[in-house]
């Protein structure tokens, strides 16, 4: 009896040596590549290219440009119902929607009660997506539980285009004022983020409390969604603790950005579930500007 539980023992270690040892698992990316001065790079090839992914080499097995056939983008424009004198700037954020690749699938969203409330579905009617901005009109939410909301329920099952939010938002957690590098809620929303392959960028915009007397507060805000963006490859746009007088040079950045993305697909050994890991990527080239994710979702199987 004991020979054939140490016989059995063996054979369940020789089958996990070999499912850790041979499995693949799969990921993807979005990665931003500027020269000096956000300027536009020129085009990089695959073998500048190399990653680790949780401290492992991966295999680079997909880099390309969002060009031509392989540029789709669904982009959701997600506004804090809680943000007030927004008005003077939807002369620019109409300015940016109408601007875009007109192939580019836009959306405007307001948080409310911690959810995504959707103006309309994703459109390349830029005009269209244009009248469905208004003025925000509620109390402040928790821009995390409105994230973690969208990723679970985005409004399309394309997993081939480039999902983007632009998140106006003060990014101070309602439930914990005070600023904490491991905020769960926070921490939550880059996880399901991450695992949705959404890329979040941010624009501060105070709102919910006086930053005059909460200076710390506005701080914290910001360096929350400093960490949201980081994790997710995007960006963060502010102007010191008060509200920028105009969107048009963050657009302006941001547009100069979707312009200069790519798709990154790796492969890399994993012998366990679906995990979201940390990513560092490395690209050859002088004064080259590199904005990738910090984590990324790998799942069993090979990149398609």
């Amino acid at each position: 009896m004991k020979r054939i539980g140490l016989m059995a023992f063996g054979a369940l270690l020789i089958v996990a040596q070999a499912f850790a040892q041979g499995d693949k698992g799969a990921g993807h990316a979005v990665v931003t590549i500027l020269a000096k001065h956000n300027e536009i790079a020129p085009t990089i090839a695959q073998q500048d290219v190399s990653a680790k992914v949780n401290g492992k080499d991966a295999a680079i097995t997909g880099w390309a440009p969002f060009k031509g056939p392989n540029d789709g983008m669904e982009l959701i424009v997600l506004i804090d119902s809680g943000a007030r004198n927004l008005g003077r700037q939807f002369d620019d954020m109409k300015q940016f929607v109408q601007n875009l690749n007109p192939d580019t699938k836009v959306a405007i969203g307001y948080m409310q009660n911690g959810y995504a409330a959707m103006a309309g579905p994703f459109s390349t009617d830029h005009k269209q997506v244009i009248a469905e901005f208004h003025l925000p009109a509620g109390p402040n939410t928790n821009p995390y539980f409105t994230l973690s909301d969208l990723s679970h329920k985005w409004p399309s099952q394309d997993r081939k285009v480039r999902r983007e939010i632009i998140m106006l938002s003060d990014g101070v957690d309602p439930n914990n004022q005070r600023f904490d590098p491991e905020d769960p809620y926070v921490e939550s929303a880059i996880r399901d983020c991450v695992q949705a392959e959404i890329v979040v960028y941010t624009i501060f915009w105070r709102s919910g409390f006086d930053a005059s007397a909460n200076s710390m507060t506005a701080e914290g805000g910001q360096s929350l969604l400093i960490e949201l963006t980081q994790a997710t490859g995007g960006n963060s746009y502010f102007a010191g603790e008060n509200n920028p007088v105009s969107f048009q040079s963050y657009f302006d950045d941001l547009q100069r950005r979707f312009d200069s993305q790519y798709s990154l697909e790796f492969t890399v050994p994993l012998g366990r579930k679906p995990l979201v890991e940390a990513l560092k990527l490395k690209v050859e080239g002088l004064g080259l500007q590199v904005t990738a994710p910090r984590q990324v979702n790998v799942h069993p199987g090979s990149a398609e």
